[in-house]
């Protein structure tokens, strides 16, 4: 993954998925991008507040410079998975599943998905609640073999890890920020400000 390892800085008019190379014939097919950069480019266009993570303490470092810059520090999180939990016991979480009262959201993700800088999601994650139930902020760990070129691709990767049991309530969430009323492809989506701690483990 040498694109992080790089100077990580935003992108100048590159929202699209193909970069034009001006010395290359009007012939040649367009240079397709890696798809970490795809999925990082799409993501920040839908909203997405992103940090690269090159070691676990890099992911407690900006989970709690996350928590301290909205002061979620005495508020309630709603997190379904213990595994995760467990992983980020250090920062005292004062978790309650049952309260609508929470400030935020922590969870994993099943996949990254990188044509549409999506995050897919199951039962796993979110239960069986609906996406409009859940607190308004999301933070969201996941890593960087989760990157996937398409929700077609997710979904098999779900049926392949599931097996005996594929989970349900399955669904993507696409939109970080306050739906434009005019964008006529956003409306009725639940819109969430959505920070991502994605750790490098490739």
């Amino acid at each position: 993954m040498s694109l992080f390892r790089k100077i990580f800085g935003p992108k100048s008019d590159e929202s699209q998925e193909h970069l034009k190379n001006e010395e290359r014939s009007k012939y040649m097919p367009d240079i397709k991008l890696p798809i970490d950069e795809r999925f990082t480019i799409n993501f920040k266009a839908n909203g997405g507040k992103f940090l690269y993570c090159e070691d676990i303490d890099e992911v407690n470092d900006n989970l709690k410079l996350i928590i301290t810059e909205n002061g979620w520090e005495d508020d309630n999180v709603m997190l379904f998975d213990n595994r995760l939990a467990e992983k980020f016991k250090s920062h005292n979480l004062k978790i309650n599943n049952r309260s609508n009262d929470c400030a935020y959201f922590l969870s994993t993700c099943e996949y990254l998905i990188s044509n549409d800088g999506s995050l897919l999601i199951s039962s796993h994650q979110i239960a069986e609640k609906k996406l409009k139930e859940l607190p308004q902020n999301f933070v969201i760990f996941a890593t960087t073999s989760q990157f996937v070129e398409t929700i077609s691709e997710g979904l098999r990767g779900i049926k392949n890890k599931n097996r005996e049991k594929i989970p349900s309530n399955i669904t993507t969430i696409k939109h970080f920020k306050a739906c434009d009323d005019k964008d006529f492809l956003s409306y009725g989506s639940s819109s969430k400000n959505l920070y991502l701690l994605l750790l490098e483990d490739l």
